[in-house]
């Protein structure tokens, strides 16, 4: 391995890393009001493309990093949704779903 591909997934590893605390917040807490639906959209969507990008290429530090940032984001995205829907089928407040249920 090259200097440079070691720097590609360290890279990879720490912008990746970043999103799991946010993720599992995400889902522990189920708190979604500071998560911006139109910035998390456009993210996953650049996120994919990117990992196209590096299928196409073959750079599998992009093809996994993306990956994985493409999954959290979407964990995030989807929670979003979810509580949102939630939100709104019980008049706009907060419906928390029992202790282990998910949403």
């Amino acid at each position: 391995m090259t200097l440079i591909e070691a720097l590609s997934y360290v890279a990879a590893l720490l912008t990746t890393a970043s999103f799991v605390p946010q993720a599992l917040l995400t889902l522990r807490t189920r708190n979604v009001a500071g998560v911006s639906l139109g910035m998390y959209a456009a993210f996953s969507g650049g996120v994919a493309l990117w990992g196209v990008y590096g299928l196409l290429t073959r750079q599998w530090a992009i093809v996994a990093a993306n990956g994985v940032t493409l999954a959290l984001a979407l964990v995030i995205l989807v929670t979003k949704l979810r509580v949102e829907h939630r939100q709104r089928r019980h008049g706009g407040r907060a419906a928390t779903p029992p202790p282990g249920q998910n949403l």
